[in-house]
């Protein structure tokens, strides 16, 4: 047991610091272009572990308790799951994004249909504002997602993708697949090894994220010397959807209270590209491949850029 203490302590340290973790990791990637190209074919694998290490962390007799408020967690979802994946469709296409730009307007229905971020608990931890929300809503998210994600899809892409049927069990597969395993490892361990173990977990949840964010930068910088005017603006695109999504998310939500309001829209503004990716098998056009790697930014960044002003909220 000696021998493993080393690396479970390393694992407690980086759970306890692995926001600023992963967010350096977007700049190894960017720095690093070989070791982004070396981590991309373990993609697949990143996000799955990624997914199933979150579930682990979910105890279910925990969860029951965070659905006191369960009107605003069904208008929540509501709101991310189909509100915004059905006005941000139409936007796209009215724009004329569907013709002028295929490439990105396939991504950016990727994106729009998909959940929040597993790791959006997390990431409401850091800025301060109400975990068992996010929580929540992410849960019921991602139940809806199959469905969902399928008919928005569907109706936006077409034939681009394989039929909403098809696709939709893919996702659900991948889902179900990743929250039945974290509930074997549950089982098998026992409840109590999984609570004293939570720092471990997150340990591990950040070297997965870790991989992921270095692997989803691959092409980036080459991108960036030959195109920069391309990159800055998907990059400057990834921050106005994430913020402008958070911001028009806050002010639906604002009877709720501002930080409820806030943590309803951490949901809505960064969404898990990567598990439309895994259920497409990321076979997707160069430029739907960069946004991806350059909407890593915001979602990894503005987390503690909006410390401060939720600090201020729950003041």
């Amino acid at each position: 047991m000696n021998v493993f203490r080393p690396f479970a302590a390393a694992l407690n340290y980086v759970g306890r610091h692995g926001t600023l973790m992963v967010a350096a990791s977007l700049f190894v990637g960017l720095g690093l272009p070989d070791i982004a190209a070396y981590c991309k074919p373990v993609l697949g694998p990143a996000i799955i572990a990624m997914l199933t290490l979150a579930f682990l962390r979910v105890d279910p007799a925990e969860l029951r308790g965070h659905w006191d408020r369960p009107g605003l967690i069904a208008a929540a979802s509501i709101w991310v799951m189909l509100v915004t994946p059905a006005v941000l469709g139409l936007l796209f296409e009215v724009t004329g994004l569907n013709r002028n730009m295929p490439g990105l307007y396939f991504m950016l229905v990727l994106q729009m249909s998909a959940p929040g971020l597993t790791s959006a608990p997390a990431l409401a931890a850091l800025i301060g504002l109400d975990v068992a929300l996010t929580l929540a809503t992410l849960i019921v998210c991602m139940a809806l997602t199959p469905l969902t994600a399928s008919l928005f899809t569907h109706y936006f892409l077409g034939a681009a993708l394989p039929a909403p049927v098809t696709f939709g069990v893919r996702l659900f597969l991948l889902i179900a697949g990743c929250a039945a395993a974290a509930a074997v490892i549950r089982r098998l361990a026992g409840r109590d090894v999984i609570e004293r173990q939570r720092e471990a977990i997150d340990g591990l949840s950040v070297l997965s994220m870790f991989v992921f964010v270095i692997a989803a930068m691959d092409g980036v910088f080459a991108a960036t010397r030959s195109n920069p005017l391309l990159v800055a603006g998907l990059t400057l695109l990834t921050f106005v959807l994430a913020l402008g999504m958070m911001a028009v998310t806050a002010l639906v939500f604002r009877g709720a209270g501002r930080a409820r309001a806030l943590a309803i829209g951490l949901n809505a503004g960064n969404r898990n590209i990567g598990i439309m990716l895994a259920a497409v098998g990321f076979h997707v056009p160069d430029v739907a491949w960069l946004y991806f790697g350059l909407a890593q930014f915001p979602i990894y960044l503005l987390p503690h850029l909006l410390k401060p002003l939720a600090r201020r909220l729950n003041g």
